[in-house]
């Protein structure tokens, strides 16, 4: 009689096991395809050299929020301009202009739409003496310096603004045979820093703390002497199909990203820009 009774109700069980079976490999296999599709990424970026110190603070905070990783290229924005012109495998670029971010798109090798302003550069005569270049443009024109550092104007748009400034003062013949051109505006500073040049030209927020001059002295020239430093980022065509390439672009236009923007000196772009760009599934 038991073996009946167990006969009777273990064979409905049997018959049924394929079906739960079934249901449970269909529920990993859901499980790994939504973890496939949300998954962390590592994310190459170039961004101009000016903004190291901010880009740094703002992927934290990005890397924090996302769980994705960036992995970050500082360097000339001219520099990154020809590598990512011959291959290079970036999937996002940060310039310090607007001009190579639109070319790029123009070249095909940018997402259309993807193209944002991120933030908006100030420049600063500086020299880490004290009482040195405080003088405004008094310092250029009496010019009692023996070298003054400037980047490349045509790798760094930085140094396109300076050289706007030495034109607009006309002081370009005067100091030309004082100038020490840096490849960047970070090696720029590196020359004044190091005291192998007395004074140049640098962003702004690289000698700013809350508005303060954290060390030697300077002068923050006017805007009307340049044209506005309006710093632009694109999507690459190598990030065209990365979510997380996509999540980054768009956390920089969160108020989050903006408040970090800003305490490091820079005017932050403006919120309501959304780039308008689809993933390929």
């Amino acid at each position: 009689m038991l073996r009946t009774f167990l006969q009777h109700h273990t064979a409905p069980t049997r018959r049924a096991l394929p079906l739960s079976t079934a249901i449970v490999q269909i529920l990993i296999l859901s499980a790994i395809l939504i973890s496939g599709a949300t998954r962390a990424e590592d994310i190459h970026v170039a961004a101009a050299s000016n903004f190291t110190a901010t880009m740094k603070d703002l992927t934290r905070s990005f890397e924090q929020e996302t769980g994705h990783q960036v992995i970050l290229s500082f360097g000339s924005s001219g520099k990154f301009y020809a590598q990512i012109s011959h291959g290079a495998p970036f999937q996002a670029f940060f310039s310090a202009d607007q001009a190579k971010p639109i070319a790029l798109e123009k070249a095909g090798l940018a997402i259309p739409g993807s193209r944002i302003t991120y933030a908006e550069g100030s420049l600063a005569l500086w020299s880490a003496k004290p009482d040195f270049a405080n003088q405004g443009e008094k310092t250029l024109v009496q010019r009692d310096f023996r070298k003054l550092a400037l980047a490349n104007p045509r790798l760094a748009p930085y140094g396109q603004a300076a050289m706007e400034v030495l034109k607009n003062l006309d002081q370009v013949d005067a100091t030309r045979n004082k100038w020490v051109q840096g490849e960047n505006i970070s090696q720029t500073y590196q020359f004044i820093d190091s005291g192998n040049a007395e004074m140049g030209f640098v962003a702004a927020p690289q000698i700013l703390k809350r508005g303060k001059i954290t060390k030697g002295s300077a002068w923050i020239i006017p805007h009307e002497l340049y044209n506005p430093i309006r710093q632009d980022a694109v999507i690459l065509e190598k990030g065209k199909n990365s979510p997380a390439t996509h999540e980054l672009m768009e956390f920089m236009r969160s108020s989050r990203a903006r408040k970090i923007i800003e305490s490091y000196g820079y005017a932050a772009g403006a919120p309501d820009q959304s780039p308008k760009t689809t993933i390929k599934e």
